[in-house]
């Protein structure tokens, strides 16, 4: 049963008693006071003052029968106005969109419209008539929040609201204390859909927070990659390359010391290049140039693995105390440099602290080792050609002085067979004189018959042909083809073979000359180095022009 709504209607007035009915009492009640002191004083009453009394008397009683209907005229319309008022407020009050409680002073639901019955999901006899402390969140504080509401009068707030079939609203309320003694309203509206939606509007701005972040380190780091890798491109000197790394590595992983560590055999490292941090002022204990892989657990899980190993608390790592020049770390990342399917080395960073390094460090460092691998391979390959080459040009000058010496013979006369002699066997370079037409051997030196292991009587009077000295007997047609149309050929990388039957990678250069009214041959064969020696399908080097 619904109570009614206690509302104030201060606009209904009383209606006034009229002037005349007044005076009409007044005269009335003077008129019998004067015959009370008349009949008093002489024990008899006038008839003029009684005709005066009874015409006040009847004339009082027909302005209060007057009144009176007046005033039920006067009652019917109030009546009639708060009735009208009283639906007016009743119909706003049941078809308001928000939901309107009212509440007493102890907080237990007096009365509430059917919006609040649609937002808290309960019938009406679940909500009047129970405490609105039930459908508010545990976590709050109702009885100190509802003092501290009554004591302020009005409030305005979000709050969140447990409904009986497990849902959670957040609703807006605007609250009214004392409209009424003991009566308080408040008016709530649901915003839980606003609140999804903020919420959804904030986690979509942070996604996009996070991926600007990202794709700012995404280009921090594609800028620090390229610069690293243009770098190390640069400047073949190992020295260049090493620098380059580890500072490179540094400023992506902050850390107390990078170290880059060379295999010289499968198992065996030496220490290339060690960094310390710039942030590190703590000295660093004596670290030691080797190390066998193949006694440390560590170092050799990533070699056989091939893959970057994290260590966040070295501590708990049984075994690490022995690890030496590594043992005072708690953190420790180490990736392996791979460059054509080879392991070349090891990037090694340490920290004192615990939990220094994270996987996307070793992520970052993974991505850093795999330029790295290939400029340290090419500073090797550099470092190799440097030797060879100053090699090369020792062994070029002490040809040019060779042939220096027999032109000087050819301008002054044509060689004797023991000038020519004396000029090839006192040289170091393996010296080799054929006749152009059949290939026969006419003279050896010494450092030919080491060379290829043949004695010189074993060779003059054969020809190439019957020892099978070329790997390809179609090369020497080649190469007299080329010293036919460019005078020479300087530098031809080829193949000979040994009397063992050995083929041995070779430097050729030959030219023609006349020896005794026959043209020949004048060759000179040097050694490569095993680590340089190309493949069969790589000999041919194109030659040089006089």
């Amino acid at each position: 049963m619904k109570t009614a709504l206690p509302i104030r209607f201060d606009h209904v007035r009383r209606l006034p008693m009229p002037a005349s009915m007044i005076l009409v009492c007044i005269a009335s009640i003077t008129l019998v006071l004067a015959a009370f002191l008349t009949h008093r004083l002489t024990g008899s009453l006038p008839p003029l003052l009684f005709a005066l009394v009874s015409i006040a008397f009847v004339a009082a009683i027909v302005h209060e029968v007057d009144f009176l209907v007046e005033a039920r005229r006067h009652n019917r319309r109030t009546s009639s106005v708060l009735n009208e008022t009283e639906c007016e407020f009743q119909s706003i009050f049941d078809s308001a969109l928000d939901a309107i409680l009212i509440l007493d002073d102890e907080g237990t639901c007096l009365e509430a419209n059917p919006a609040a019955l649609t937002l808290f999901s309960v019938k009406r006899r679940n909500l009047v008539g129970h405490s609105f402390q039930a459908f508010l969140s545990p976590t709050g504080n109702f009885e100190r929040d509802w003092k501290h509401f009554l004591v302020r009068k009005q409030e305005r707030c979000e709050m969140r609201i447990d409904l009986q079939n497990g849902d959670t609203l957040y609703v807006e309320y605007t609250a009214k204390a004392n409209y009424l003694p003991g009566r308080h309203v408040a008016v709530l509206r649901d915003i839980t859909r606003r609140r999804e939606a903020e919420t959804a509007r904030q986690i979509a701005e942070e996604e996009i927070a996070r991926n600007y972040r990202l794709a700012e380190s995404a280009r921090a780091e594609a800028d620090a990659f390229r610069s690293t890798t243009l770098a190390l491109t640069q400047n073949l000197s190992m020295d260049n390359v090493l620098d380059t790394l580890l500072d490179s590595l540094l400023k992506l992983i902050p850390c107390e010391s990078a170290r880059v560590l060379l295999l010289e055999t499968p198992t065996q490292l030496f220490l290339a290049r060690e960094v310390q941090g710039h942030e590190s002022t703590r000295r660093l204990p004596k670290t030691p140039t080797t190390w066998d892989a193949s006694d440390n657990f560590f170092l050799m899980k990533v070699l056989s693995s091939r893959a970057g190993l994290l260590v966040s608390n070295s501590a708990q790592e049984s075994g690490w105390e022995r690890f030496k020049g590594n043992s005072h770390f708690r953190s420790w990342l180490c990736v392996p440099l791979i460059a054509s399917d080879n392991i070349v080395g090891l990037l090694s960073l340490g920290d004192a602290r615990i939990g220094a390094f994270s996987q996307e460090h070793l992520r970052l460092a993974n991505s850093l080792a795999i330029p790295a691998a290939v400029a340290i391979q090419n500073a090797r390959l550099y470092q190799r050609a440097e030797i060879y080459g100053a090699e090369l040009e020792q062994r070029l000058a002490q040809l040019q002085r060779s042939e220096h010496a027999l032109r000087r013979a050819e301008r002054g006369w044509e060689l004797s067979e023991d000038k020519f002699t004396k000029v090839i066997q006192s040289s170091s370079i393996a010296f080799s004189i054929t006749t152009v037409a059949e290939g026969l051997f006419i003279e050896v030196n010494e450092a030919f018959e080491r060379r290829y292991g043949y004695l010189r009587e074993e060779l003059i009077g054969r020809t190439v042909f019957d020892v099978g000295i070329w790997g390809d007997a179609s090369e020497r047609a080649q190469m007299l083809k080329e010293i036919q149309n460019h005078g020479c050929v300087r530098g031809r990388v080829t193949r000979l073979r040994k009397r063992s039957g050995e083929l041995v990678g070779t430097v050729y250069n030959a030219e023609f000359v006349a020896l005794g009214g026959r043209e020949c041959v004048l060759a000179v064969s040097e050694d490569l180095p095993q680590s340089t020696l190309p493949g069969p399908s790589h000999l041919e080097a194109k030659p040089a022009s006089r």
